[in-house]
């Protein structure tokens, strides 16, 4: 029997993505009807064949990409986001992109009463895939002992040797930069999950500025809703209106 156009092109990229990893982003479907030479409406009928085969999954804002469970996040307690991964069998990795003592901006200065900061920016990867671009600033005094490989090999929970108090975290919807993009490898202006991390130590002084961005399409957060009255918001929840 003849095999169907779209039937080759889905044989093709099904060979294609299994050497990539979850979540990878597929090209345009413009981009693959170049290269196949072929119509968008084509592209579209091999894709919408492995889908039904549960090998890709489309997105708003993402397009298509190979189909992977998100990764969940409990707002439970405050633990690293690592740990939640190593705990579901999943080998994550940390990049460090940047360690500086830096002055302060603005927004950070303001929200941990420091004007000399520490900033360490790295990609988290889990299984080899990037699943988030960190940003973690503290008070230059804090952090004067801490060197490049200890931030790469252990969270600052464990370095700081202050007793934490807790944290204030806010969730909100982004466009992803196009430095980002790169890093998690996702399309420029892609919808993102932007998460702000304030953590304090136990006699309540800001010690650490987090800024966490997951790609929308492999990001989960859960939230245990304990019976309680309804003007109450679960602990790790603030809600803007």
């Amino acid at each position: 029997m003849r095999t169907i156009r779209y039937q080759e092109i889905a044989h093709t990229l099904r060979q294609r993505v299994q050497a990539e990893g979850p979540g990878h982003v597929l090209p345009s479907e413009s981009d693959l009807s170049s290269e196949f030479g072929v119509s968008r409406v084509t592209i579209r009928r091999a894709l919408e064949t492995l889908r039904d085969e549960g090998v890709v999954e489309s997105r708003q804002g993402f397009g298509w990409f190979v189909a992977t469970a998100p990764l969940q996040q409990r707002l439970a307690s405050l633990e690293t986001i690592e740990s939640q991964l190593e705990a579901r069998g999943l080998r994550t990795e940390r990049q460090i992109l940047e360690f500086a003592f830096v002055a302060a901006p603005p927004h950070v200065a303001a929200r941990l009463h420091a004007d000399q900061v520490l900033r360490v920016k790295r990609l988290n990867l889990a299984d080899g895939a990037p699943f988030a671009v960190v940003t973690v600033w503290c008070p230059a005094e804090a952090g004067q002992h801490l060197s490049r490989r200890d931030v790469e090999r252990k969270p600052f929970y464990e370095l700081l040797g202050v007793q934490l108090r807790g944290a204030v975290q806010t969730i909100g919807a982004a466009a992803v930069s196009d430095a980002d993009a790169a890093l998690l490898e996702v399309p420029p202006g892609s919808p993102v999950l932007r998460c702000e991390r304030l953590t304090t130590t136990v006699d309540q002084q800001p010690i650490l500025l987090s800024e966490f961005i997951f790609p929308a399409h492999r990001t989960e957060f859960t939230v245990e809703l304990p019976n309680a009255e309804p003007s109450i918001v679960p602990g790790g929840l603030r809600l803007v209106e």
